[in-house]
């Protein structure tokens, strides 16, 4: 069972994942936090738990394609989550490893495309179609329109993606 980041980091671990691919993820997680911040400071509602554990673990499957920690790939994606529901995590959260590449589609909750916008603004890439995916599920949350919420959540992206350069240097060293 994963409660916390702490426990995600700890399962990576004893998948034998790499360093590398730990700080990824704790990169990614420090998107999500500011993207978490803020949207609670506005009073809206997701389940921040499963977002912080699906950031941790949405790259886990790259333990056993190792070649897509450098190079596009999507095998570790259902790999993924079959590596974490064999090592009972809550389907809810291993599904994270396919729906951080496969956002689009209407079964995909809010917290899973919080996962995905956190694997994209974390390095500075800005992805307009899911931007406006959570956009319309926050304003959804929130009883407004998609334009009512667009301004003030497309500026909070724009902040978070600024702050790339300095969570992308720490991990050159890796």
């Amino acid at each position: 069972m994963l409660d916390n980041r702490s426990d995600a980091y700890r399962l990576l671990r004893t998948l034998g994942a790499p360093a590398r691919l730990i700080r990824h993820v704790e990169l990614v997680g420090e998107a999500g936090d500011a993207l978490m911040a803020d949207l609670r400071l506005r009073g809206i509602r997701f389940d921040a738990q499963l977002v912080e554990c699906g950031i941790a673990v949405h790259d886990v499957g790259k333990v056993l394609f190792p070649a897509e920690l450098d190079e596009p790939g999507n095998q570790h994606e259902a790999a993924g989550e079959r590596m974490l529901l064999e090592h009972g995590v809550d389907p809810r959260v291993a599904h994270c490893c396919v729906s951080h590449a496969a956002w689009a589609g209407d079964e995909v909750t809010l917290e899973e495309r919080l996962v995905a916008l956190a694997d994209k603004l974390w390095k500075g890439k800005r992805e307009e179609t899911l931007e406006l995916f959570v956009i319309e599920d926050i304003a959804a949350r929130f009883g407004a329109t998609r334009w009512e919420m667009f301004v003030e959540l497309d500026t909070l992206f724009e902040d978070i993606a600024r702050g790339a350069a300095s969570r992308l240097e720490p991990s050159r060293i890796l």
